[in-house]
C-alpha cells in the first residue's frame, strides 16, 4: 500500500475543492503531482493548481509577490488567490493551470518569448514595495549545504573557492548594487507557461524568488549555460539578442554583454555546481555530463576573478 504524506493528502483534497469552486462542471480527471520537493510541492486538479511553499516561506514576504504577479497579468501568471492560506504549517496558494515548455521539443523551446517578458518585467515598477530577489540567498544556500554536508567531495573544493572569490552581495552578504529593478530571480524555462491552455501568451510563473534588485541575475542561468557548453551559440543568441530588442536594462544595447553578467553567470554556476554534487552524493551516483560541466567551471572561475576574467564565452 502506497503512503500519502499528510501534507500531499491533504493539498489533493483542498486543490479538487477549489477546482470545483471554480468549474462546477469539473470533468474531474486524475489529480496529478506536478512537482515534489523539500521546497515545494504542487498539485493540479483540472485547471487549478495548489503549491504549498517552502518550510519558513512568510505571509510577510509571499504576499507581495502575489499581489505583484495579480497586478502584472500580462507579464506573470497571476493568482486565483493574491493571499496565501495555510495547511500543514506550510503556506499554500492556488493558480490557473498553463501549459507548461515541453522538454522534450528543445527546437521550440520559447527563448525568445522568456527574453522579452523579462525585459518587459525589468522595465516595470514594482507595482508594490517588494523585498530583494532571492537570487543570491538562494545560491549561498546551495553552497552552505555543501560545505556543512559534503565538502569531502573531490569537486567540492573548486566550488567553495569560486564561491570565495565572488563580490558580497552576489553571496547574499551586502545589498545588491541595485534596489529598485524588479526581477523574477529563478529564471529558466520551467518558470513559463502558456495561459489559457493550450496555447495561449506565455507568462511568467513561480514568484517565490520575486523581488528587486540586479536584472541581469535573471540572464544569468542562460549565461551560464552558455560558458559551460550546456547552452548551444546559437540559442544564447536567440535569448540576448531578443532582451535587447525588447529594451531589457540588465546588458547594454550593443557590445559585450559579459562586463554585466559575469558575477551573475558565476554565482549562478557555484550554485549549479553546489546542488550538483549534493544530488548525486545523495542519489549514490557519480556527476553525469552537465553536473560535471559545471563543476569544471568552477575551476575555471577560480582561477580567474571576476575582474579578470577573459571576455570569451568559454
Amino acid at each position: 500500500m502506497t503512503h500519502t504524506p499528510p501534507l500531499s493528502g491533504a493539498l489533493t483534497a483542498r486543490v479538487a475543492t477549489e477546482a470545483h469552486t471554480r468549474t462546477p462542471s469539473c470533468p474531474c480527471t486524475a489529480t496529478a503531482t506536478l512537482a515534489h520537493r523539500p521546497d515545494a510541492t504542487v498539485i493540479r486538479h483540472g485547471e487549478t493548481v495548489a503549491k504549498a511553499h517552502a518550510p519558513g516561506a512568510t505571509p510577510a514576504t509571499l504576499t507581495p509577490r502575489l499581489h505583484t504577479a495579480a497586478a502584472l497579468p500580462d507579464l506573470l501568471l497571476p493568482p486565483l488567490v493574491p493571499t496565501p492560506t495555510t495547511l500543514h504549517n506550510r503556506l499554500v496558494t492556488f493558480w490557473p493551470y498553463g501549459t507548461p515548455v515541453d522538454p522534450a521539443d528543445p527546437d521550440a523551446a520559447p527563448w525568445e518569448a522568456a527574453a522579452t517578458l523579462l525585459a518587459r518585467l525589468h522595465r516595470m515598477r514594482p507595482p508594490i514595495p517588494l523585498p530583494p530577489m532571492r537570487g543570491p540567498e538562494k545560491a549561498a544556500k546551495a553552497v552552505a549545504r555543501l560545505e556543512e554536508t559534503h565538502a569531502e567531495h573531490a569537486g567540492a573544493a573548486d566550488v567553495i573557492h569560486a564561491w570565495s572569490t565572488l563580490p558580497a552581495w552576489a553571496r547574499a552578504q551586502a545589498p545588491m548594487p541595485d534596489t529598485t529593478t524588479l526581477c523574477h530571480g529563478d529564471l529558466h524555462l520551467g518558470q513559463l507557461v502558456r495561459h489559457p491552455t493550450p496555447d495561449g501568451p506565455w507568462r511568467l510563473i513561480d514568484v517565490d524568488d520575486l523581488g528587486v534588485g540586479v536584472p541581469a541575475w535573471d540572464l544569468a542561468r542562460a549565461a551560464a549555460w552558455y560558458a559551460c557548453g550546456i547552452l548551444l551559440p546559437e540559442e544564447w543568441d536567440r535569448f540576448l539578442t531578443a532582451y535587447r530588442a525588447a529594451g531589457g536594462p540588465a546588458v547594454p544595447a550593443e557590445g559585450d554583454p559579459w562586463p554585466a553578467l559575469d558575477v551573475p553567470a558565476r554565482a549562478v554556476t557555484v550554485q549549479s555546481a553546489a546542488r550538483a554534487i549534493t544530488k548525486a552524493v545523495q542519489e549514490g551516483r557519480p556527476l553525469d555530463e552537465v553536473e560535471q560541466a559545471v563543476v569544471d567551471a568552477c575551476g575555471r572561475i577560480a582561477a580567474f576573478p571576476p575582474a579578470l576574467a577573459p571576455n570569451c564565452a568559454k
